[in-house]
């Protein structure tokens, strides 16, 4: 009796046991074993300090797999699909790379690759005080001022002839990383046709300064505004001359013997 309910007890053990093995067994692989998406997809990052204006190489990224809810839509998924871009700002180590932070090259100078849609690059001539004391970096945005010589040219007439421009490159460098303020002698600026033509108008007429602004001030000044116009009133006719009427007279002398007398006859 006592080996039989021995042998019941061990049974439903074992029983207990297998059903305990199978049970953890199911939610170990349920845990271990994640979906394709949740597994991680490729993308692109920066194997090293990518510095801006330099064109991308293979050397320069790798690829790496991260779960996809930390990817951001604008990232790369292959190497293939940066051929031919140049960095538009400085990427860092294990920096995702995003579309926003590259430029296709087409050719030529890797500072062409990065001056925006319809713009273009001009270059002014500054010195410590046009330059703001060395502080200029690529990247920031400065308003141009003009003076103008007016008169005997001691008296000079100023107005900001631009407003929120952005600096493309400081001398040869177009790379934002600088430790200290640097005199430069040449200041790159990226302006429409339009600006560029007013910007080279008064370089030749005056001379330019450049005021840095805050990076977060996007204010500009008022617009003039525009003047009344005043409509000319048709002059008046002037009145049309009196005719004077002049009376003519001439004189008639009469030789009567010796007698003369003169008389007036009218005409």
């Amino acid at each position: 009796m006592f080996k039989k309910r021995t042998f019941v007890m061990l049974t439903f053990a074992l029983a207990m046991g297998l059903a305990a093995a199978f049970v953890a067994k199911g939610w170990a692989i349920k845990r271990l074993t994640v979906s394709e998406e949740e597994a991680g997809i490729p993308v692109v990052v920066a194997s090293m300090q990518i510095p801006f204006g330099k064109k991308l190489e293979e050397t320069d990224l790798r690829v790496e797999t991260m779960p996809s809810h930390l990817v951001p839509s604008s990232a790369y998924n292959d190497i293939e699909s940066l051929s031919g871009s140049v960095a538009m700002g400085t990427i860092y180590p294990d920096e995702i790379v995003m579309k926003e932070k590259v430029a296709p090259y087409g050719g030529g100078s890797a500072l062409s690759a990065v001056i925006g849609r319809n713009k273009r690059a001009v270059t002014v001539r500054v010195n410590d005080v046009v330059g703001v004391a060395g502080f200029l970096m690529p990247g920031n945005r400065v308003d141009v001022v003009a003076a103008k010589p007016e008169g005997n040219r001691r008296d000079y007439r100023t107005e900001t002839l631009l407003e929120d421009v952005k600096v493309l490159a400081v001398d040869q460098s177009a790379s934002p990383e600088k430790d200290k303020p640097v005199i430069v002698r040449a200041v790159t600026l990226e302006l429409t046709p339009l600006e560029a033509e007013l910007l080279v108008e008064a370089t030749q007429e005056g001379m330019v300064q450049l005021a840095l602004r805050n990076p977060l001030d996007d204010s500009k000044k008022p617009k003039p505004e525009p003047k009344p116009e005043v409509v000319a009133e048709a002059p008046k006719p002037k009145p049309a001359p009196r005719k004077r009427v002049v009376a003519t007279s001439q004189r008639v002398t009469v030789i009567r013997g010796t007698d003369v007398s003169t008389s007036r006859v009218s005409m």
